[in-house]
């Protein structure tokens, strides 16, 4: 049961963090427009894929931007808010107690663990040159969208060109959060074997995220239509 509720929270959190690097796709987009005319050609299509757009890199501005929300901004402090909320009601782990102490220490790791994955994900990623964001699918179906989404999780744009690439850093980032709370902060009988089953739990919520980036905040009327993040940043095919 507590797995279960682990779970549900990573994907709720993983879904609220669709937010910001959503916010932070717009600023992408917006900075790489070609003019006017651009703009309303996409406002004026909905949300209808653009394959004939080059791929336009985000800036090195526009990433550190990106960085700072999805590490410092609200949405991570909501969410570790709700884990620290659902950890304290399993009493896990049971050594931090109840109370306001206890539920301080859990909110408190939620949101290290977090910036901890985000940091190692960002850093290593300026050092390989890859791509972080996030680029939703230019196919169509359930499916094919499905696949796009559960694969980006694993990997990263690269190279002028956007060319896909397997993400050294995304496969270690979730890792590298849960691995330090166990050795840095969790009680002394939690090992790598714990960390490593967080790790694939924070693994899981990405993967949660992605798909609320794929799937969610849609439409005419819809914030991400709103915020012009129907081209994902013009990125030419979808499975590179």
């Amino acid at each position: 049961m507590k797995t279960c509720h682990f779970i549900l929270v990573l994907l709720a959190i993983a879904s609220l963090e669709a937010w910001p690097r959503a916010q932070a796709q717009a600023l992408a987009e917006s900075s790489g427009s070609s003019g006017s005319s651009s703009s309303s050609s996409a406002g004026s299509e909905g949300a209808r894929p653009q394959p004939d757009l080059p791929y336009m890199r985000p800036t090195a501005k526009i990433e550190f931007r990106n960085y700072l929300f999805d590490t410092l901004g609200p949405y991570p402090i909501v969410g570790a808010a709700v884990a620290g909320g659902i950890t304290q009601a399993d009493r896990t782990p049971p050594e931090w107690r109840q109370g306001a102490e206890g539920y301080g220490k859990r909110w408190a790791s939620a949101f290290s663990i977090a910036g901890v994955s985000t940091t190692t994900r960002y850093a290593l990623a300026t050092a390989f040159r890859e791509d972080t964001l996030y680029y939703r699918c230019e196919c169509t179906g359930f499916f094919p969208r499905l696949r796009h989404a559960v694969i980006s999780t694993l990997s990263a744009r690269r190279g002028s060109d956007g060319h896909r690439v397997f993400s050294f850093p995304a496969l270690v980032a979730p890792y590298a959060g849960t691995m330090t709370a166990v050795y840095a902060w969790y009680p002394g009988r939690y090992n790598a074997s714990d960390g490593f089953r967080m790790g694939n739990y924070s693994m899981l919520g990405y993967v949660g995220g992605n798909l609320a980036l794929e799937f969610l905040y849609r439409g005419p009327h819809s914030w991400r239509s709103r915020m012009h993040l129907n081209n994902g940043h013009g990125a030419q095919g979808s499975q590179r």
